[in-house]
């Protein structure tokens, strides 16, 4: 059964395929990496405001290989298990997903996050390098990474964050909605999705999240990558989507 439930201070919404949102609240956060954080990269410069005007539903883990054959009928990871994020998921196939979603639950409200709203997620208040703090040697209790196995690994088996939101480091990198730039100069400060092309951007769309073969530096909140929409398939890719409420 679909529906919402509230626990506490903080609401869920679970859809026909047994696919559970968690609710995130509206605010603002700095996007990007501070000045003295610790190996950080260009492309994650200026760190910049960002108010996030409208409150949003978030998957609570990536897409499950079971959920993406229930709405497309097929199954491409490589590694076939239920529990598991489906991988080798092209932009141009995330974007179809959801469109079937839409159409079977008869809504126009699942599409795939913003990069500015997925960071926020990630962050849940917070300003280090990851979600728990600075220290990378705490990351194996939040994260799979830096890992030489076949592939990733079932949902939700390490801690989530503080908004409850599992595998938001490492396990896989993960489809936002934004157009990869090679700077925030000039980025949306409204926590919409950067979809313009301009001579500083390339035709490819952003990932974020890292996956479980990524060095921990990889893993950061604020940590980007970039890939073709519909480019050679891949084991380290995957998808997270929100539904609006």
């Amino acid at each position: 059964m679909s529906g919402e439930t509230t626990s506490g201070d903080q609401s869920t919404y679970t859809n026909s395929i047994g696919m559970e949102f968690v609710s995130i609240p509206d605010g603002e956060f700095s996007m990007g990496s501070h000045s003295d954080e610790k190996n950080w990269y260009r492309n994650e410069r200026p760190l910049h405001k960002v108010r996030i005007w409208n409150a949003f539903f978030l998957g609570r883990s990536e897409v499950t290989q079971k959920q993406w054959t229930d709405i497309m009928g097929i199954n491409p990871s490589r590694i076939k298990d239920d529990d598991r994020p489906v991988d080798r998921i092209s932009w141009n196939e995330s974007q179809e997903f959801i469109r079937r979603l839409n159409a079977k639950e008869s809504t126009d409200k699942y599409r795939l996050p913003t990069e500015a709203e997925w960071e926020y997620a990630c962050r849940a208040g917070t300003t280090g390098r990851y979600s728990f703090g600075d220290d990378e040697e705490e990351l194996g209790e939040y994260a799979w990474y830096g890992d030489e196995s076949t592939g990733a690994y079932p949902v939700g088996q390490k801690r989530p964050n503080p908004w409850g939101l599992y595998d938001m480091h490492g396990n896989l990198w993960e489809w936002v909605q934004d157009r990869y730039h090679e700077s925030y100069e000039g980025a949306p400060a409204d926590g919409s999705a950067w979809e313009e092309t301009d001579s500083n951007a390339k035709e490819f769309y952003v990932l974020r999240g890292g996956s479980w073969i990524t060095s921990a530096v990889g893993c950061r909140s604020a940590s980007r990558y970039y890939y073709s929409p519909d480019g050679r398939r891949s084991r380290r890719m995957g998808l997270r989507i929100v539904r609006d409420i």
